[in-house]
């Protein structure tokens, strides 16, 4: 039987994105194995009330929060400046490097001078992305700039009179990228307190539809994943590199997660492209991150221990 731990650790979870019912199933299956680990776990049903959930996280206080959120409100600066507020450790990224990761327009920008390269793009306004004309040539890649999980993700492909019509719905402002054909990687990444990034492995991700979007990503057998990736190992190592370099350069801590497209077309890693930073992975069964450090050795129970016991605030 596992030694009961002394710390008591709130776990954050809910929230009001779209990404609510996935946070509830990571925040669950969290608190489950942090509990089989011996951790004392409160489970925290987050709602659109500072009130109630500042009572949650002082009677009783916790020594740790395990920041489950997704999107929104959970992983874009705002809960941890609640939580940098209360001088409580948290989990993953703070304040600052959140906020940036989340936006991806902004990411792009701060990565591009340290050689990490993404896709052609530029930032629209609700308005002009529904105004018929298209702002480069098909097929390009239109989705919400401060969304997670690939929310609003949409491929327009040529032919369409339409960028994507009047059904915008993620905000006033869009990022739209050329797309690279190819294959989907990603690279989950951790950093400890002590300053050292370890990538974990290469995923290749395959999907029924064009794009990697929320079905294909949160819905059983909508998407098959290799890990490792069947690909080469200048490209794996570069991917890596990238990730780890992302990481380090936003100021990320804890896991992240980079996302990438590789145009098998191209020689070496000339057909490798960056499309952006998850600052806080999810944790569900059919997560990436879990899924990936399981094939290095590390069980789900000890990552999230892991995660537990690399907890800070006051870092930015």
């Amino acid at each position: 039987m596992t030694t009961p731990h002394k710390k008591h650790v709130a776990v954050l979870m809910g929230g009001w994105s779209a990404e609510r019912e996935v946070s509830l199933v990571s925040g669950a299956g969290v608190a489950k194995a942090l509990e089989e680990e011996g951790y004392r776990v409160t489970a925290v049903d987050v709602q659109r009330d500072l009130e109630g959930l500042l009572r949650a996280l002082t009677d009783p206080r916790p020594d740790a929060v395990f920041n489950a959120l997704h999107g929104r409100g959970g992983e874009d600066g705002t809960i941890q400046g609640v939580l940098e507020f209360l001088g409580i450790p948290y989990t993953h990224s703070g304040v600052r490097a959140a906020a940036v990761a989340m936006d991806k327009a902004m990411t792009k920008a701060l990565l591009a001078p340290v050689g990490v390269r993404s896709p052609k793009g530029l930032v629209l306004t609700k308005g002009e992305l529904t105004g018929g004309a298209h702002p480069m040539p098909a097929p390009y890649i239109v989705k919400p700039v401060d969304e997670g999980s690939t929310v609003g993700v949409t491929l327009v492909r040529e032919g369409q009179n339409s960028p994507v019509g009047d059904a915008w719905t993620f905000g006033e402002r869009a990022l739209v990228e050329e797309f690279i054909p190819g294959r989907e990687l990603t690279v989950g990444v951790m950093g400890g307190l002590d300053g050292e990034c370890r990538p974990l492995t290469v995923t290749e991700i395959r999907f029924e539809a064009q794009v990697y979007d929320y079905t294909a990503k949160y819905s059983a057998g909508h998407a098959v994943h290799t890990v490792p990736a069947q690909i080469p190992e200048n490209v794996a190592e570069e991917a890596k590199r990238l990730a780890v370099l992302a990481h380090r350069t936003l100021g990320c801590r804890g896991v992240s997660r980079s996302d990438f497209r590789w145009d098998d077309r191209k020689s070496g890693t000339d057909g490798l492209f960056f499309l952006e930073i998850n600052n806080q992975p999810g944790m569900t069964p059919l997560s990436l991150v879990p899924e990936q450090a399981a094939s290095v050795g590390l069980t789900y129970g000890a990552l999230v221990a892991w995660m537990v016991e690399n907890a800070a605030c006051q870092l930015d």
